[in-house]
């Protein structure tokens, strides 16, 4: 088995090389808000003029803006005031991460339930992200978001890859072992292609290296920890993973219980994931 999925990866890395199979890109939106964020000239009305231009992702911005986890008072109606509350690096972070979600429909139907299935654990993975890192003063929540909206993103152009040939559509256990195996490289390689800082180019590798040594706990390691917390309950592989055994629940000063929890911890994961799935 090993032989085959090391053939399969050799075709698919050769196939990424010639653009035979073409590696995913962040909608023209994300783009676009992404380099007027980073324009030190960059204003307010700039970045809330791009978003306006797509009326869904400007519904979706003021919904934010009025939400509960940004303490929102006066409601909202506008997207230059909704901007203007959330900040010019959190809307540029949090556009890449709304925007993401285009990339994760297909017109041909089985690879299309696939990937709107990961999608929707990639809410779920990014929610709980997003509550960890309240717990450390040193990261911020939108970046925690947007890590574990792109922690698999390496399946997508897999799953293209499958659909043409029917010894891997056809076998569903072959398709998750090169999924496991492969994802995370070429998960990787696409955030270097979208220019994604290292703390976050880390991601697909780094989330799944359970004794990872690092000095200071990072996003992978809320990623790693939300993930884990994503299956409780399931009968996934993830979840009969020993959590002791896991560095990052020290590294985060987190408890190693999955049935320890409070209602305040999950309204939080279910405001945001609402607010992600909207």
């Amino acid at each position: 088995m090993s032989q085959v999925i090391g053939q399969i990866r050799s075709d698919i890395l050769s196939a990424i090389e010639d653009d035979s199979i073409v590696l995913p890109t962040l909608p023209e939106v994300a783009l676009e808000v992404r380099e007027a964020a980073s324009d030190p000239d960059a204003s307010i009305p700039i970045l809330a003029s791009i978003i306006e231009h797509d009326s869904s992702l400007a519904a979706r911005i003021i919904r934010v803006s009025n939400s509960s986890l940004l303490r929102a008072r006066q409601p909202i109606a506008d997207v230059k005031t909704a901007v203007s509350r959330i900040g010019l690096a959190y809307t540029g972070t949090l556009v890449t991460t709304l925007a993401m979600q285009q990339i994760f429909l297909s017109t041909n139907e089985s690879l299309n339930t696939r990937m709107r299935a990961l999608w929707v654990h990639s809410i779920d993975v990014a929610a709980i992200s997003h509550t960890l890192s309240k717990t450390q003063a040193h990261l911020k929540p939108e970046l925690a978001t947007l890590a574990g909206i792109v922690h698999q993103i390496g399946v997508l152009p897999l799953l293209s890859y499958a659909v043409g040939r029917g010894f891997l559509r056809d076998h569903p256990r072959l398709l998750d072992l090169v999924l496991a195996q492969l994802a995370p490289e070429v998960g990787r390689r696409i955030l270097a292609s979208w220019g994604f800082a290292d703390e976050l180019l880390v991601i697909p590798e780094a989330y799944l290296q359970f004794d990872r040594d690092v000095d200071v706990a990072d996003y992978a390691d809320v990623v790693t920890v939300a993930n884990l917390h994503s299956y409780v309950g399931s009968d996934h592989p993830m979840g009969e993973v020993d959590w002791s055994s896991v560095k990052a629940f020290a590294r985060l000063g987190l408890s190693v219980d999955p049935n320890e929890d409070d209602a305040g911890y999950r309204e939080q994961i279910e405001q945001m994931q609402a607010l992600l799935q909207a």
